[in-house]
């Protein structure tokens, strides 16, 4: 990366321009105590071989130069040469901690999105006639993952799905977004209603999670020219027709988030929305709709959905997010999970 060609190339940078200043500006000032700049900077990006290499290039520069004066051992030219051999040590440990660190949050990180490919199972891409597209991004927060987690299952019931995004991140909302995603598959196949899912999941998490934590989650359910949708106080998805049309699917009941069910006696209540032929459902959490561009402006979901008509299902899925990353300029701050439906025009 660019950014990281600088950083190796600053030292020496920093050091010739050093020595050229002290060399313009005469015996009556010495800049040569800041040759101690080149190991500083070096322990940013270089290991510690490196950051003694040019530990070692900025005693070369300055013994030299110190000689101008025809006597090398003064007492500035010692505590110059012992500040660059101190400052090159300690940033040679730098440099070392630095690695160190980097090299166990690789480590963590790898493990925890590990973890979360296990959990999150690849969702079938077809489902009758109805074709799905999938995107998880994740935000770029050292070692930490988020909880958002989704999933398709063909039940006795018909179709099924849930997207849900966990309160929190790391490897705790990971461990809550599976014992979710466990109690789904299993209440998908016994449950006829999705009211009742909904307190299979809230029963699960009632033993695992306090009072403070909580899911959002739409559970939904694939019909002819239909789809019914229970949604836990999660962003509501968006139908795009065919002609371009688009709209969100708001739930006329919206319950509370799944985990909050203390605040809450009643079940649940599934509503429908037309989902016919050429039609797409987006479901979406909310890193899409949050993630914001250098001026703070909230991503256009609604606007940009257009997108979606453009191409296949994944095709189109993989172009917004391409777009989502080109508005924020750089990565997310939260991870953002997207699932398209598309049933095909009959």
């Amino acid at each position: 990366m660019k950014s990281l060609r600088i950083l190796r190339w600053l030292p020496f940078v920093v050091m010739f321009a050093v020595a050229m200043v002290d060399l313009l500006a005469g015996r009556s000032l010495v800049f040569l105590p800041l040759l101690t700049l080149g190991p500083a900077f070096a322990s940013l990006s270089g290991g510690v071989r490196r950051t003694a290499m040019v530990g070692a290039v900025a005693l070369a520069i300055c013994v030299p130069m110190a000689m101008r004066n025809d006597v090398l051992f003064t007492w500035e030219n010692n505590l110059t040469m012992v500040s660059i051999a101190g400052v090159t040590a300690a940033s040679m440990l730098a440099s070392r901690l630095r690695l160190q660190r980097e090299r166990e949050l690789a480590s963590v990180r790898r493990v925890a999105e590990a973890a979360q490919r296990v959990l999150l199972r690849p969702v079938p891409r077809r489902a009758g006639d109805v074709r799905v597209g999938l995107s998880y991004t994740s935000a770029a927060a050292e070692s930490q993952i988020g909880g958002d987690l989704y999933e398709i299952v063909t039940t006795p019931h018909g179709v099924r799905l849930l997207i849900g995004d966990v309160q929190g991140k790391g490897l705790a909302a990971v461990e809550t977004a599976a014992w979710v995603l466990g109690a789904f598959r299993e209440a998908a196949y016994d449950e006829a209603d999705l009211g009742h899912i909904g307190e299979r999941l809230e029963a699960s998490l009632a033993r695992h999670l306090n009072g403070e934590q909580f899911v959002t989650a739409i559970v939904g359910e694939i019909h002819d020219d239909a789809l019914s949708l229970v949604n836990f106080g999660h962003p509501p998805p968006l139908r795009i027709r065919a002609d371009g049309e688009t709209h969100c699917i708001e739930p006329p009941e919206p319950a509370l988030p799944l985990g909050l069910g203390a605040f809450d006696v009643g079940v649940a209540k599934a509503h429908r929305s037309a989902f016919t032929g050429g039609d797409r459902v987006l479901f979406f959490t909310d890193g899409v709709i949050e993630a914001r561009d250098p001026s703070g402006t909230f991503y256009p979901l609604a606007e940009r959905a257009r997108l979606l008509l453009r191409a296949e299902p994944q095709a189109a899925l993989d172009a917004l997010r391409a777009d989502l990353v080109a508005h924020t300029g750089g990565p997310l701050l939260d991870d953002a999970a997207m699932l398209l439906l598309h049933r095909r025009a009959r």
